[in-house]
């Protein structure tokens, strides 16, 4: 496989659920990054998955070859830990849709009901001005409290997990065929320029160069109770 170039895009179909997303197509370029999704990634030999990589959420990492095809799963930790995730070697591989089901059986961790009521009223709140006071009185808690909520039960701090929601919808919007500068803005971002630092420091990737060799694919939202309803930001991948 070949050195990657400076500018090599990502190439292929981008499925994107609530709190997780599926990649098949060909590596581009990524520069070392660190993301919240937990990274389960094949390299495929002659349509095959070849030895599953594993890389846990907040774990600095780069790709190193280019035009290598993969199939790769990106799972939130604020739903999955990663030991669930080893289903996904012994899985259907056959096709992005079997995978999906294979991930959507996969049970999701429980979440404190505090938990749950802030990351909701982010998501209701991202373009506004989001303080961890605010996400605090929300909940009837302490700043330190929460943050010790979030460090131990999601494993990020609350404004990396503002930034990471408004990114994934900024990265969904732009797919949808939005501009950058229309997606950051719709996603609470100052202005594009901050939506490609804060992609770039996530994802290694530049979105211009991207986005457009991305095929998008929204799946329907998870339910313990088996009811389906439309994934509004979903799990963002990157490489």
């Amino acid at each position: 496989m070949k050195s990657i170039r400076a500018n090599q895009p990502w190439r292929g179909e981008l499925w994107l659920g609530t709190d997780f997303a599926l990649f098949k197509g060909l590596t581009g370029h990524a520069s070392p990054h660190r993301h919240y999704a937990h990274q389960c990634l094949s390299v495929l030999l002659a349509g095959e998955p070849g030895p599953w990589q594993w890389t846990e959420s907040m774990q600095a990492h780069a790709v190193e070859v280019t035009d290598a095809e993969v199939l790769a799963v990106y799972a939130e930790p604020s739903s999955f830990e990663i030991a669930s995730l080893r289903a996904i070697a012994e899985a259907d591989h056959s096709s992005l849709a079997a995978l999906a089901r294979t991930v959507q059986s996969i049970r999701r961790q429980p979440l404190p009901e505090r938990l749950q009521a802030v990351l909701r009223q982010m998501d209701d709140h991202l373009l506004e001005k989001l303080s961890a006071a605010e996400l605090a009185r929300h909940v009837h808690t302490s700043v330190s409290h929460l943050q010790r909520l979030f460090d131990s039960q999601l494993g990020v701090s609350i404004r990396r997990m503002v930034l990471w929601r408004r990114l994934r919808l900024a990265l969904m919007l732009a797919m949808q065929g939005s501009s950058l500068t229309e997606a950051a803005h719709a996603a609470g971002f100052a202005d594009s320029a901050h939506l490609s630092r804060t992609l770039r420091s996530m994802f290694g990737i530049s979105g211009r160069q991207n986005l457009r060799h991305l095929h998008l694919r929204l799946l329907p939202a998870h339910h313990p109770d088996g009811t389906a309803g439309v994934a509004p930001g979903a799990c963002l991948p990157g490489a």
